[in-house]
C-alpha cells in the first residue's frame, strides 16, 4: 500500500485532482468530508464543539452552522486551535479505519487541506502538492465560489504559505493552467504512484 498525502491551498484545485486520481483507481480518504461527518448531529464531536463554542454555532435544525463557526475561528488563532484539537483526533481515527479497509497494493490518497499547517507530512509515504499562484487561487475563490475578495484573502492567509507547502512536496502538480493540462499531469503522477505501490 502506498500512502499519499494530497494537499494544496484553497482554490488551487485539489478537489479536481482528487476526482481525477479516484477515476484512475486511487482510494480516497477525504479529511474535509470526514471532518463534516464527525460533527454531525448526535456525534460526540458535535457535543464537544458546542461545549467549547456555545449553542450559537448551531443551526436551527441542531446541525453545525459551519459559516458561523468559521467566522468565529478563522479570525482567532486560539479558537481555531481549540476547534482543531477537537476535530483532528476524530478525523485521524476514522481515516485510519478507512485506510485499513483498503487492499494491500492500493494507492491510498489522503486529501488533507491542512497537511503543511499541522506538520503531517511524516505520516505519508509521499506528499503531492497541488500548486497554483495566489492570483489564480484568488480568482477562483471569487469567480467560481462567489467569495468576497476580503473573505478569500482571509482564508488564504489562514493557511500555510505556498513556500511552506512546496517545501514538503515530493511531487508537485502545477494547476495554474487549463483543465486539459491538469488531466495529463495527473495521469503522469498516477502512473508514478501506481508503480511505487506495486514496488
Amino acid at each position: 500500500m502506498l500512502k499519499v498525502g494530497l494537499t494544496g491551498g484553497i482554490g488551487a484545485g485539489k478537489s479536481e485532482v482528487s476526482r481525477l486520481l479516484v477515476a484512475a483507481g486511487a482510494v480516497l480518504i477525504d479529511a474535509d468530508k470526514i471532518a463534516r461527518e464527525v460533527v454531525e448531529p448526535g456525534t460526540p464531536g458535535l457535543a464537544a464543539v458546542v461545549e467549547a463554542f456555545g449553542r450559537e454555532v448551531l443551526a436551527p435544525d441542531g446541525s453545525l452552522d459551519r459559516p458561523k463557526l468559521g467566522a468565529v475561528v478563522f479570525a482567532d488563532a486560539e479558537k481555531l486551535a481549540a476547534l482543531n484539537a477537537i476535530v483532528h483526533p476524530l478525523v485521524g481515527a476514522r481515516s485510519a479505519e478507512l485506510e485499513q479497509a483498503a487492499s494491500g497494493d492500493a494507492v491510498v490518497v489522503h486529501d488533507v487541506p491542512l497537511l503543511a499547517e499541522n506538520g503531517l507530512a511524516p505520516l505519508y509515504d509521499l506528499v503531492v502538492v497541488v500548486d497554483a499562484s495566489p492570483e489564480t487561487q484568488l480568482d477562483r475563490l471569487v469567480r467560481l465560489r462567489g467569495m468576497s475578495e476580503e473573505d478569500a484573502r482571509a482564508r488564504m492567509a489562514a493557511q500555510a504559505t505556498r513556500e511552506k507547502r512546496l517545501e514538503i512536496a515530493d511531487i508537485v502538480i502545477d494547476n495554474d493552467g487549463p483543465l486539459e493540462g491538469l488531466s495529463k499531469r495527473v495521469g503522469e503522477v498516477w502512473a508514478e504512484l501506481a508503480r511505487r505501490a506495486r514496488g
